[in-house]
């Protein structure tokens, strides 16, 4: 890649971002701006938005990649994310709109305790820390090992470079400068991956129905596995998994929510997730698509082929396989999906650390707002130490680790919003820290046990046993307490 064409492109397109960033910003810096957007947001730029944030650089190079492997089976499980949506439009949103709230764990706090309420954004804020940092540190890798390396610029600047373009359009408005940003590099996304698919298949010396035809054909275009239950590909695995994981990882979840909620009322909240949701399905059959083209290109052309799925796509497009169009529009599809994913992060950690843990309504806007400030830049300087700790450890496995470990800790927060929500009972709340620790503990006792006696190793699946363990010890931990119900 041209360093300096790359450098260019990513200086013009944060221009833009601190353009709309500054211009928002200098009406609305309060903190209920930052926080939930006035409530004045139009649920249908929310809607295209959400698209990006809830997509990653990881999703723009792994999805392609995993074609290799696991062919189209991922439509399996994003088939299961639509039922997950409906369940946050129809149960989750109604019950955050009637309580008024500005962090969803203030339900904990009215249904169970403040033990409940405590822990459960404890947990929220342990995920989304290092899972975005993770998710931040796969894009900004990949521009660092095709760009900045042949700079010897040192990682430690790259990582604070893209951290300090992200602070300065998110740190005054937060999500009000968000819902309009993310709008933009959605636009984007989508229009990278589509360019890159047709650059693809023009080197295939395609054109739109031999994309089809060259899909279909393809060995690697089989969605379904119903007749192997042992296998990770299983549909009903991957259907229920996908389910509960989007309901785990946007329902129950700060950062993905907290647009959601900067919606004008329920109904135009319920209409911006399900029409978000709705286009998950084509914009992930797109990345799949683009994977098959990538391994027919390779094939056809006699290329060896990383063995890292996530390093197809960036090792084709950087030594100029598909042309100049490519490598600008995947900069700018990785820098898209980086950016949104990470400006959200960015704004959910800070409204949890000042709504849930600093309580920050105790203070009036000129000290709550340098409360919140602070925050911010405090969860910045986190990002990029943890990515110098990835980078120090320089192992790609880390990052399938990170991963699992969200697993592990979202499973707790899902166990207690269930709990919450399907049971009228009450709970013993100074219970709830010990029960949501130990959760995770049993199932990874309960995964090594499984792995040496019947060879069985859990999926995502994980989240829901680890749930289950939760609303298990909640619902046999009653004695002694008494009901709160949501006031």
């Amino acid at each position: 890649m041209n360093g300096l064409f790359i450098l260019s492109i990513i200086l013009c397109y944060f221009s833009i971002l601190f353009l709309i960033s500054h211009i928002i910003g200098k009406k609305h810096s309060e903190n209920a701006a930052f926080f939930l957007g006035n409530r004045k947001s139009p649920w249908y730029i929310v809607a295209f938005g959400m698209i990006g944030s809830s997509l990653s650089g990881v999703t723009f190079v792994s999805v392609p990649g995993m074609v290799r492997n696991f062919d189209m089976t991922y439509m399996q499980m994003v088939l299961g994310f639509l039922l997950g949506y409906v369940v946050i439009a129809f149960v989750l949103l109604p019950l955050y709109y009637k309580l008024n709230v500005t962090s969803i764990y203030t339900y904990l706090d009215n249904r169970i305790g403040k033990r409940a309420y405590k822990t459960g954004a404890g947990f929220f804020l342990l995920s989304r820390t290092i899972g975005a940092a993770a998710r931040l540190y796969v894009a900004v890798l990949i521009l660092q090992t095709y760009v900045f390396d042949a700079w010897n610029v040192p990682f430690a600047v790259t990582a604070a470079g893209f951290l300090l373009m992200i602070w300065l359009y998110t740190h005054k408005s937060g999500v009000r400068a968000i819902v309009w940003t993310d709008l933009l590099q959605t636009f984007f996304l989508l229009t990278a991956l589509v360019i890159i698919i047709w650059q693809v298949a023009k080197g295939l010396h395609l054109d739109f129905s031999g994309i089809v035809t060259s899909v279909k054909e393809s060995s690697h275009s089989r969605i379904f596995v119903f007749d192997d239950w042992h296998s990770r590909q299983n549909f009903f695995k991957q259907f229920i998994s996908g389910c509960f994981v989007t309901i785990a990882m946007t329902g129950i979840d700060q950062e993905m929510m907290q647009k959601n909620l900067s919606c004008k009322n329920l109904k135009e909240a319920q209409k911006n997730v399900c029409t978000y949701s709705l286009f998950f399905l084509p914009v992930n059959f797109l990345f799949l698509c683009l994977g098959i083209l990538l391994l027919n290109y390779a094939s056809i052309n006699g290329i060896a082929l990383p063995a890292l799925g996530d390093d197809i796509l960036p090792s084709l497009v950087s030594n100029g396989a598909f042309g100049i169009p490519a490598i600008v529009f995947f900069t700018i599809g990785i820098i898209a999906v980086t950016f949104a994913s990470a400006d959200s992060a960015l704004t959910g950690l800070t409204t949890s650390i000042c709504v849930d843990v600093l309580n920050i309504s105790r203070y009036k806007e000129p000290k709550a707002r340098k409360i919140r400030l602070s925050v911010h830049l405090g969860i910045s300087l986190a990002f990029i130490a943890i990515m110098l700790i990835f980078k120090a450890i320089n192992n790609t496995s880390v990052i399938d680790a990170i991963y699992t470990i969200a697993s592990y800790t979202y499973g707790p927060l899902l166990g207690l919003f269930a709990f919450g929500i399907i049971f009228k009972r009450p709970t013993n709340d100074k219970a709830v820290p010990y029960i949501c620790i130990l959760s995770p503990v049993l199932c990874f006792v309960l995964n090594e046990i499984l792995k040496t006696t019947v060879n069985y190793q859990f999926g995502y699946e994980l989240l829901i046993v680890n749930a289950l363990f939760v609303v298990i010890g909640l619902y046999f931990g009653c004695k002694g307490a008494r009901y709160k119900g949501a006031r």
